[in-house]
């Protein structure tokens, strides 16, 4: 294909079709995508944030799981 096929308005409708019919059809992948991408943002996030922070020894995390804090 030429770059003026590529462009030219017929076949940009049929791709925008052919995408919201898939984006219709797989609603449950695009759902399940969607909160793996959310999941690893916030691993990213908290791992940041846990780099920023001082060490906690394993006695304080013991409690503070247990509710003795």
């Amino acid at each position: 294909m030429t770059t003026n096929e590529l462009q030219s308005p017929g076949l940009k409708q049929i791709l925008k079709e052919a995408l919201v019919e898939a984006l219709q059809e797989q609603r449950e992948l695009l759902h399940e995508v969607f909160v793996e991408v959310l999941e690893e943002i916030a691993l990213a996030e908290a791992i940041r944030q846990g780099l920023e922070t001082e060490p906690v020894g394993r006695d304080a995390i013991t409690a503070a799981l247990a509710g003795e804090q």
